[in-house]
């Protein structure tokens, strides 16, 4: 029980510590975005900070957005090694365990490189993304893609996706990761933009 105990206050506290440095390329805008991590769709053991830029713990979460535009970006960057995942997935997702891909509800790349969903890998990326990478994500309702530091990594993971998804995101063994969904360390691929709240896209 005092391992288990010491082992979960360790990386809860590099969760805490762990900091962003100052980040590159396109800013976005000057307001803080208003998307962030959903505490009311997260895992039994997920931790969220960093006002819902940072995941940490065991298991997953979702954005509090759904990905309602033509064309949309965001990106991840892998602060501690470990097991996590990035992706889409519908509301009906499970997020208690990592890893996720195991369902029809989500569709994600894991940290080896691979790409899964319904429990079966669909391919492996060209690039096996490492602690502090920056993976970029785009989704335009026909194909999930992922780009390593920029770099666009060969693999699709999703093709032609009829059901509203959000990003979803998934810890365990000591991972965390921060989420940007609106000042990116990368400039999106032409036509893609931040996900943008309804209410915004009137």
């Amino acid at each position: 029980m005092l391992s288990y105990m010491s082992s979960w206050f360790g990386w809860v506290g590099e969760c805490f510590l762990c900091q962003r440095p100052v980040t590159r390329g396109n800013q976005g805008s000057k307001t803080e975005s208003p998307v962030c991590l959903d505490n009311n769709k997260i895992g039994s053991e997920t931790v969220i900070v960093k006002s819902g830029r940072r995941i940490c713990g065991a298991g997953g979460a979702l954005a509090d957005t759904p990905l309602n535009q033509d064309k949309t970006y965001f990106e991840i960057k892998v602060q501690a090694a470990g097991i996590w995942g990035v992706g889409v997935a519908s509301r009906e997702v499970c997020l208690d365990k990592a890893p996720l891909g195991t369902d029809n509800n989500s569709w994600l790349l894991r940290h080896d490189g691979s790409c899964w969903h319904g429990n079966e890998p669909i391919s492996t990326l060209s690039i096996i993304p490492t602690e502090g990478d920056i993976i970029g994500v785009t989704f335009d309702h026909v194909q999930l893609q992922f780009y390593i530091n920029g770099k666009l990594a060969d693999g699709c993971v999703a093709s032609n996706l009829h059901t509203q998804v959000y990003p979803v995101f998934y810890v365990d063994d000591g991972a965390i990761i921060d989420v940007n969904f609106e000042k990116f360390y990368y400039e999106p691929p032409q036509g893609y933009s931040h996900i943008m709240k309804e209410q915004d896209m009137l």
